[in-house]
């Protein structure tokens, strides 16, 4: 391995051996710990986090223990290269980036079916801040691997934030989503769910021209939602979102829907809220388990229930010109910064959000650099 000892591009000082890191040790169990300044190799870089957004997916397998432990989790990540291996060509010292932490190969069955998230070289991670690759963003420094290098990096304008940067990563599992439904100008679509998350879905798929129904228990996202553009909103603890809907469909239901909140008691309502031949989206199931369905919903009403999980590859460059050219500001929707030091406190609040929290970052380049 060669040993990344070269200067940042922002001071004098060398890279440290050692690094804060938030490290995942089992069932919610993380830890602010010192860990080793992973190492690089050749086609290899090492960035110096500056911001890494929370993901639910990481939330989930914390709260779950699902995965084995040590780990360093935070896969939404924007900083600056500080180091580069041997033959690196693209990048170099200095640069400003986001990774993506999963490339697929591209020629396995998987790819050549589009499938990318199928694909036994994307379900493995090639970020790392140490342990089993895990994204590592919630640490100083990460890792990043070769084929990451080549395919997955990407550098960020002096003109886009590291913030906006962030996003680059969810914003293509949404887009990714949206796509998938096929969305028409003359259709109307609900979003279940307005954390950050379901504001992206919901403004994304606004704008392919459908009308957006949307619904959320805390009044203060749907007034954030309305920010963006989002005009018809639900309070779901005071109003039926279907007879929004409905409403607006001359009784028909939604074309689309898409549950954009992680709550398995809301499918049987998602598809209840869907007419005869629609869609409806299953986008934050991400927890095995069983669920009661109507198969008469699927076969005598034909309501196709999909799925849409992680990022397409074949969206990457709509996804990074659409983040970079500030049509959406996506920023925006950062309601709380938390510095590295005070990780575990931020994953807690991310995990347990209020109606004024939002997306949650932690940044371990608060120190080092101001937006």
């Amino acid at each position: 391995m060669q040993t990344a000892t070269q200067k940042t591009g922002n001071d004098s000082d060398a890279i440290p051996q050692s690094m804060q890191a938030a490290v995942y040790h089992g069932k919610q169990d993380v830890r602010l710990e010192q860990a080793p300044v992973p190492q690089i190799g050749i086609g290899e870089v090492l960035i110096r986090v500056h911001t890494c957004g929370i993901c639910g997916t990481d939330l989930k397998k914390i709260a779950t223990g699902s995965h084995s432990a040590p780990r360093i989790f935070g896969h939404e990540t924007a900083g600056q290269i500080v180091a580069v291996g041997q033959g690196v060509k693209d990048f170099q010292i200095g640069d400003r980036v986001m990774v993506f932490h999963h490339i697929p190969c591209g020629e396995c069955y998987y790819c050549r079916h589009k499938v990318f998230a199928q694909c036994p070289v994307y379900k493995k991670v090639g970020v790392t801040a140490g342990f089993e690759p895990s994204g590592g963003g919630f640490a100083e420094y990460v890792r990043v691997m070769d084929w990451i290098v080549r395919r997955g990096l990407v550098k960020i304008p002096d003109s886009v934030s590291y913030e906006q940067a962030s996003f680059i990563e969810p914003v293509n599992t949404c887009l990714k989503a949206i796509y998938a439904l096929g969305l028409q100008r003359d259709e109307t679509v609900l979003v279940i769910g307005q954390g950050p998350i379901g504001i992206m879905l919901a403004v994304l798929a606004s704008r392919t021209g459908a009308t957006v129904v949307t619904s959320d228990l805390y009044p203060q996202r749907l007034t954030i939602g309305r920010s963006y553009g989002l005009g018809h909103s639900v309070n779901a603890a005071e109003a039926d979102p279907l007879a929004k809907v409905r409403e607006l469909t001359e009784g028909r239901g939604a074309d689309a829907v898409i549950l954009a909140t992680a709550g398995n008691s809301l499918i049987r309502p998602a598809m209840d809220a869907a007419r005869p031949g629609g869609r409806i989206m299953l986008f934050a199931q991400t927890q095995r388990g069983e669920v009661a369905i109507d198969p008469a919903a699927v076969c005598v009403d034909e309501r196709t229930l999909m799925g849409s999980y992680s990022a397409s590859v074949d969206l990457q460059d709509d996804t990074v010109r659409l983040v970079f050219s500030g049509e959406i500001d996506f920023a925006r929707l950062i309601t709380h910064r938390f510095p590295l030091q005070r990780a575990v406190e931020a994953l807690q609040l991310a995990a347990n959000p209020g109606p004024d929290s939002m997306k949650v970052v932690i940044q371990p380049g608060m120190e080092w650099q101001k937006n």
